[in-house]
């Protein structure tokens, strides 16, 4: 059999899933993981989910200037940790300030509905490099199933092949084709159907 881990990037499946109109919640996540994996051949050995707690803290609303205070929630994700074979790696969400709805902005008085939290994920991109060299630096696994559209990830998955390991990289029956610039470093590029849907993996 072929031990696999799949990563991956909470961020970019959060995107896919509420565009695919899903629920996205730890149960959904699973599911998705384990769509991934081509049972018949493949041994799962991990599942790494990559991601930022909600994001807490205060700051003045753009237009007003009252104090708005962010409560953030991370049961989810300790309810994900907790799930066989799951670990979870936490970035950290940095608040950019506030961007406008709609751009060009309306002439017409402005208020603070006319603008949203702006949040920036910081250090997702590096924790799956660190994982994808340790595990094939190590030799624990012999693929990585990788769940992203982010081509920051690029490096770590040249590093990965160049140490032996096969990139799967996956993307969803229904949505885009990934970007262009990780299809070249990836070996196979598997796209899944959604849980549920019966359609089986291509690679």
């Amino acid at each position: 059999m072929i031990r696999v881990i799949v990563m991956i990037d909470g961020g970019h499946l959060r995107v896919r899933t509420r565009h695919a109109g899903h629920d996205y919640n730890p149960d959904f996540i699973e599911k998705v993981a384990h769509a991934c994996v081509d049972h018949e051949v493949e041994a799962l050995i991990r599942i790494l989910y990559y991601d930022c707690a909600p994001f807490q803290g205060e700051t003045k609303l753009p237009v007003s200037g009252k104090q708005h205070v962010f409560y953030g929630d991370d049961r989810w994700l300790k309810s994900l940790a907790a799930k066989d074979l799951f670990a979870v790696r936490r970035g950290v969400l940095k608040f950019r300030g506030f961007k406008p709805k709609r751009v060009p902005i309306s002439p017409t008085a402005l208020t603070d509905e006319d603008f949203l939290p702006d949040f920036e994920q910081k250090g997702v991109d590096m924790r799956i490099g660190l994982d994808i060299a340790a595990y094939s630096e190590k030799k624990l696994a012999d693929r990585v199933i990788l769940i992203t559209g982010d081509t920051d990830c690029i490096p770590a998955m040249k590093h990965g092949r160049k140490a032996g390991l096969q990139i799967v990289l996956v993307s969803f029956s229904d949505g885009p084709r990934p970007a262009p610039e990780l299809l070249w470093h990836a070996d196979y590029h598997r796209r899944i159907p959604w849980p549920g849907m019966s359609a089986p993996i291509s690679n």
